[in-house]
């Protein structure tokens, strides 16, 4: 006799806790309204062509909006920018609110102070559980090189301790 036992979402959740990731802010543009969103779903998926991926939860009221996007901006947001995390974690109407941000090439905004920015163009989007994965291809991007990344992972957010900066031999074998 075979007896499943439920499968346990909070323990599952913990266990994704355990690998650290980059804290992004995404924006764009839709309808003249800007959006943005905190973001740790956040990665590189191809080179060529150039394209990365995010996720957004498929109850959030906004992503009929996100859909729509012509163009998207991801922030990649630095270590003393966990203000701009929060405030763009929750689902408030006034998150723009006192913000600086400048337009990228295709009209998304950017948070100035980003540890890495990249200007995107939607390039597909799929369902996947109770999210949605949205594919961008980057049509242009900035980085810097003196500013640490915000981490977050446990839940909370982290930071990288300093090291002497030495070049990673690219692509790692890891990688194949």
């Amino acid at each position: 006799m075979n007896i499943e036992t439920a499968f346990d979402v909070h323990a599952f959740r913990q266990a994704l806790g355990q690998f650290p990731t980059g804290v992004c802010v995404v924006t764009c543009v839709v309808d003249g309204e800007q959006l943005g969103m905190t973001m740790s779903s956040f990665n590189s998926l191809s080179l060529d062509p150039p394209l990365i991926l995010f996720s957004i939860d498929r109850r959030s009221a906004g992503l009929p909006r996100w859909q729509k996007a012509a163009s998207y901006a991801v922030n990649v947001l630095s270590e003393n920018q966990r203000e701009i995390s929060n405030r763009f974690a929750k689902p408030l109407s006034n998150k723009w609110e006192g913000m600086r941000f400048e337009q990228s090439r295709s009209g998304a905004p950017e948070l100035p102070g980003a540890a890495a920015l990249f200007d995107c163009e939607p390039w597909a989007s799929h369902e996947a559980g109770d999210h949605v994965l949205f594919i961008a291809k980057v049509k242009h991007f900035r980085s810097f090189a003196d500013r640490q990344p915000l981490v977050f992972g446990k839940g909370r957010y982290a930071s990288l301790q300093p090291t002497e900066f030495v070049a990673p031999l690219w692509p790692l074998d890891i990688h194949y």
